[in-house]
């Protein structure tokens, strides 16, 4: 359904649900404010452009989006993904891709892939959210502890070479508002837990670093004055060989925008016991993104802690959202110039924290015990976020888990021989009416049977398996009543058994074939090919279209009140 949230819930609103919505929309706003900076700064923009993003991006997401309670703005799974768009293609190719993203949000929302999105593994979120935390936590060592140095390189491993040798310009006094920042932050919620501690580590900071003249880099310092008003709406020069250059990381925005969007939703609606429209939020999600490089900003998002915050400060229709946007937007007129004071170490410390609690790495530690290739599509993904480049291994970690899935189905698919491989007596074949041990098979006939998806990784399995058959048989019975699909791989592999089969004088017979391989056959033109009295519903049919080849008398249905020999003799 593509109506947005706002529309429903408007409906019968009442004056107390809106003083519940405005409280918490000034709450997150507040919570915001520090983020949107931090968040900015890191992906190597100005800080005024993650205000911009809050304010635009946050709006529409809410005002559009499919989620109640959805709060959206940029996100610190962006950050490394923007620092590098900005490193390579400068503003205006941010601004390109951020846009292109967008158009790809709005078509997965229209095209109804607001559920196949939420299908990436595990594994791969889990990779490169780590390898973004620590990536973001290498990226504000410098500010956290105020080394002098000039241009930081983008890779991780350049970096991490320029903070070592640098390493020797620490500044105490940074340090010391770093750590007194993440004291704030982490002790603050034991004294209050309605005013953000965030919020309240950077007024204090700001204060003592003010009143003590502590030397220590701030935002003012570093970026100059922060512009204090809403730039005025702009397109990029766009190019169509610039645009091409900037597909990938566009799909990456995207990509991750969507995922995280409609994660932040799910896990909101668990905790107000809704349920979103992730269709429509896809589409809010990639409006926000067209408008928010058009006004200056960068990639948004769904925001889970912000979105979290919002749900436990009484907020729980799309207002409340909109109430933190307008917040922002007031902070920025009438107190941005004041954030000019910020320290730098006071962010990076926000960012530290962020960082910290993004790593998840009591999970990941207890992914590492996961089935080997589940940890292999987690470290790849991981290492190659870290060290290589964030599109490169959400592209990697998908192919892999992609051919790791495929191959453990390949695994589950598996063809038997019923004809010789007897089950035990005491099993639970032996009450199954449909057994094969219940039916008369003549001499000269053998039935396998396919379990599983037949596709083309079970393909050559299967080809592999029957190559194995003892002698020629005149008839061969294929049961598929455990095959609920075929793929063009399987039906390949399907011709060429019955081909060669013919060649050797044995007539293929298909029996309880579903649905969905009935109409593969049928559009294949395989059944036409192999003749429609040879593709069969039940076993009893197969095992007469067998005597009727073979010049036997019909024989009815059992009755199955006892157990019959498998083969007559």
């Amino acid at each position: 359904m593509l109506a947005p949230k706002l529309v429903t819930t408007l409906r019968g609103y009442t004056r107390r649900q809106l003083v519940a919505d405005a409280t918490a929309g000034v709450i997150v706003g507040v919570v915001a404010l520090p983020l949107a900076i931090a968040f900015a700064i890191a992906s190597g923009v100005t800080p005024e452009r993650g205000l911009y993003t809050a304010i635009v991006a946050g709006f529409l997401v809410s005002a559009l989006g499919g989620s109640r309670v959805q709060i959206g703005g940029p996100k610190g799974e962006f950050v490394v993904i923007v620092y590098a768009i900005v490193q390579r293609h400068g503003l205006d190719g941010l601004a390109i891709a951020t846009l292109m993203a967008g158009a790809m949000l709005v078509a997965f929302g229209l095209l109804g892939l607001g559920g196949a999105i939420k299908f990436i593994p595990y594994p791969v979120t889990l990779g490169f959210t780590s390898g973004i935390a620590l990536i973001i936590l290498m990226g504000e060592v410098r500010d956290f502890l105020g080394l002098r140095v000039g241009a930081v390189p983008a890779d991780f491993l350049g970096k991490w070479e320029t903070l070592v040798t640098h390493f020797d310009s620490v500044n105490p006094w940074a340090v010391l508002v770093a750590a007194l920042s993440v004291a704030i932050i982490q002790l603050w919620p034991l004294v209050n837990r309605r005013i953000p501690s965030p919020f309240i580590a950077l007024i204090t900071l700001t204060a003592l670093v003010q009143l003590f003249h502590l030397p220590v880099e701030t935002i003012g310092s570093r970026f100059g004055v922060i512009h204090a008003a809403l730039p005025h709406p702009a397109l990029p020069p766009l190019t169509l060989s610039r645009a091409a250059g900037l597909i990938g990381p566009a799909f990456t925005i995207a990509l991750l925008g969507g995922v995280e969007s409609l994660l932040s939703a799910v896990v909101s609606d668990g905790m107000i016991g809704g349920r979103n429209r992730s269709n429509m939020e896809l589409v809010a999600q990639g409006i926000a993104n067209l408008a928010s490089p058009i006004f200056g900003g960068i990639p948004a998002t769904g925001a889970i802690a912000r979105t979290a915050t919002n749900v436990k400060n009484g907020g729980r229709t799309p207002v409340a959202g909109i109430v933190h946007s307008v917040t922002l937007l007031l902070i920025m007129v009438f107190f941005g110039r004041w954030a000019g004071l910020i320290p730098m170490a006071t962010l990076a410390a926000i960012l530290v924290v962020v960082a910290y609690h993004m790593s998840e790495w009591r999970t990941f530690r207890a992914e590492l015990r996961a089935p080997k290739s589940d940890v292999a599509v987690l470290i790849a993904t991981f290492s190659l976020t870290v060290l290589v480049d964030l599109t490169v291994a959400i592209e990697v970690g998908m192919i892999l888990a992609a051919f790791l899935f495929m191959r453990r189905m390949a695994d589950v698919t598996n063809i038997s021989v019923l004809t010789h491989e007897l089950q035990d007596p005491v099993d639970d074949f032996e009450r199954d009416p449909n057994w094969v041990g219940r039916r008369s098979v003549p001499p000269g006939v053998e039935v396998y049977e396919i379990t599983g998806p037949f596709f083309f990784g079970a393909a050559e399995m299967f080809k592999d398996r029957l190559s194995q058959i003892m002698g020629r048989p005149r008839v061969l019975i294929l049961r598929m009543r455990n095959v609920l699909t075929i793929d063009s791989t399987g039906l390949h592999a399907l011709r060429d058994v019955i081909e060669r089969s013919r060649r050797d004088g044995t007539l293929v017979v298909l029996s309880d074939v579903h649905a969905q391989p009935v109409v593969a056959l049928v559009q294949s033109g395989m059944q036409r090919e192999m003749g429609e009295a040879n593709v069969l519903g039940n076993l009893d049919d197969a095992l007469n279209r067998a005597r009727e080849h073979l010049g036997l008398p019909q024989v009815p249905r059992p009755a199955f009140a006892t157990p019959t020999v498998a083969r007559e003799t």
